[in-house]
């Protein structure tokens, strides 16, 4: 019923908690909130609430990749999030999101993974990143991946001593060059909203997620949904994306 609800009402021009179309949800976000990692974030975007930690370690790099440190992301979509997940490893739900997530954080060259190699093809520091779901009540991916670059600005390195890490002494700040900012828009007949809450998703025809970087680069796309985008749409959904990271992009500085 709320669904249907929530689509008559964006075919007369207003949302369901009324919002404009190109307006976010109340945002909120704080920092240094998991005092044993070495970087964390909290986002809440509306109710929709996630946490972002980083956690570092020695390792092997790739083999394609020998002089660069190693990023990777999880997800974790608890129970207590939302009924729809359910307890046990990650599900497809999970798995898609820390993949996009990663993706634009990857693609944007946000961490300049260079300066992780402790020894090249041999030796590098890995960055961990771990995404919890606090609440579900829509647009997961912008919460989540606006909480793991902010817990990436967040992050200290600790001191390592040969292969040993001293957790609690920090060395440097990571290195972080850019600060990818991922904004989702749906489309509900001919109707375009940005940040679509729960029930707003429910409805959507298609949606497409846009990571930008600081310098309007595009670093990544990903679009869900049964219905098509035509080129003009996609470009309309671009110029919007680049206006709106600005706005999420100031919460970081």
């Amino acid at each position: 019923m709320e669904g249907k609800y929530a689509l008559e009402l964006i075919e007369k021009g207003k949302r369901i908690d009324g919002r404009k179309f190109g307006e976010f949800r109340p945002i909120q976000l704080n920092v240094g909130v998991i005092q044993t990692a070495e970087g964390s974030a909290w986002v809440k975007f509306g109710e929709t609430e996630v946490i972002a930690g980083v956690k570092m370690g020695i390792g092997e790099p790739f083999s394609d990749t020998p002089n660069e440190g190693v990023l990777m992301v999880g997800a974790e979509f608890t129970p207590l999030a939302s009924p729809d997940f359910e307890a046990g490893p990650p599900g497809e739900n999970a798995v898609e999101l820390a993949r996009v997530v990663d993706r634009g954080i990857r693609e944007s060259n946000a961490i300049d993974l260079e300066k992780l190699v402790i020894t090249a093809g041999e030796k590098v520091w890995l960055v961990f990143i771990d995404i919890h779901i606090i609440n579900h009540q829509g647009n997961l991916l912008d919460a989540a991946a606006l909480a793991s670059v902010a817990a990436l600005l967040n992050t200290k390195m600790p001191k390592r001593k040969d292969d040993e890490i001293l957790r609690g002494e920090v060395d440097k700040d990571l290195p972080v060059k850019f600060k990818p900012i991922t904004i989702t828009i749906g489309k509900v007949n001919d109707n375009y909203i940005i940040d679509p809450n729960f029930e707003e998703e429910a409805i959507l025809d298609a949606r497409l997620s846009i990571a930008v970087r600081d310098d309007d680069k595009v670093c990544a796309l990903q679009k869900q949904g049964i219905k098509e985008l035509s080129f003009e749409e996609v470009e309309e959904f671009v110029k919007s994306a680049m206006k709106k990271s600005k706005e999420l992009r100031k919460l970081l500085e």
